[in-house]
């Protein structure tokens, strides 16, 4: 997997790409960055890009002084595959980047070729109650010091994973972004963007979607419900794979499922624009 960079409008984004062909574009959420797919990338043919939000992971300080809403990062995607070349991908999103997936399609719905949704955020299913509890006492949690976000990350990555030894690995991968990059006061700046309302807006135009879609869903997730999956599935009129056991990172602990549900929609070939 190789790095990429471009400034893109003014702002610099970062990527993981390898391999040429199709196009498939990975979203991740919040508390990661394009690594949450490190196991998924290589089981992948075709051009996969692993895009980096604006104001996460090693792009945090470019989300100092912008809006870094998940409404605004699929505005920020849209513009990267612009200077990309980047022609109707399939977008695979995670947590917040299946909610940057889902308001890219409503946006540029000829532009995308299918999506791949994994204990995504919608509709009302966010922020989750931890994270609201954090937002309510913004000001003193960003002024703590940078052991809290460590114990922030652990707790996320303990409850979020089936294995202790894959939330290990985890956190001390997705911890390190934040210690580089201003520590507790980088994950209240995310917390604080967090509205409900960007994928309520978008909600009622899913089932008029009419893109081939795949859902895939840990069933024991407790930060995003399955029934929120069992309801995508509906509006999207996508097959739903459940995974029994499985929790809330599935890319990390299940990346063989996720890749066949991209694989699939590949293998199905990419449909004519409207």
């Amino acid at each position: 997997m190789a790095p990429g960079t471009a400034v893109v409008a003014g702002i610099p984004m970062r990527w993981q790409e390898h391999g040429s062909g199709d196009p498939v574009v990975l979203l991740h959420g919040i508390p990661t960055s394009p690594a949450l797919w490190r196991h998924v990338m290589p089981r992948l043919d075709g051009r996969v890009l692993a895009w980096e939000m604006v104001g996460y992971g090693s792009s945090i300080p470019a989300g100092e002084g912008r809006d870094i809403s998940v409404s605004a990062q699929a505005g920020y995607l849209l513009a990267w595959m612009d200077e990309l070349g980047i022609e109707r991908p399939i977008l695979v999103g995670h947590d917040l980047g299946g909610g940057v997936a889902q308001i890219a399609a409503t946006r540029a719905r000829d532009r995308i070729a299918g999506l791949v949704l994994t204990n995504s955020i919608a509709y009302d299913s966010w922020p989750i109650p931890s994270v609201k509890a954090m937002r309510a006492l913004a000001p003193a949690v960003a002024a703590a010091p940078d052991p809290m976000v460590r114990a922030v990350l652990a707790t996320l990555m303990y409850r979020g994973h089936e294995r202790r030894p894959q939330a290990r690995e985890a956190l001390q991968l997705h911890l390190q972004p934040y210690l580089d990059h201003g520590g507790t006061g980088a994950l209240v700046r995310q917390m604080r963007a967090l509205d409900t309302g960007d994928t309520l807006a978008v909600a009622g135009e899913l089932p008029h979607l009419e893109l081939p879609a795949r859902v895939v869903w840990g069933e024991a997730d407790r930060f995003q419900k399955v029934v929120y999956g069992e309801r995508l599935a509906r509006d999207l009129g996508a097959p739903l794979r459940r995974i029994a056991g499985g929790k809330h990172f599935t890319p990390e602990d299940h990346p063989q499922e996720i890749a066949d549900a991209v694989r699939s929609l590949l293998a199905a070939g990419t449909p004519p624009a409207r």
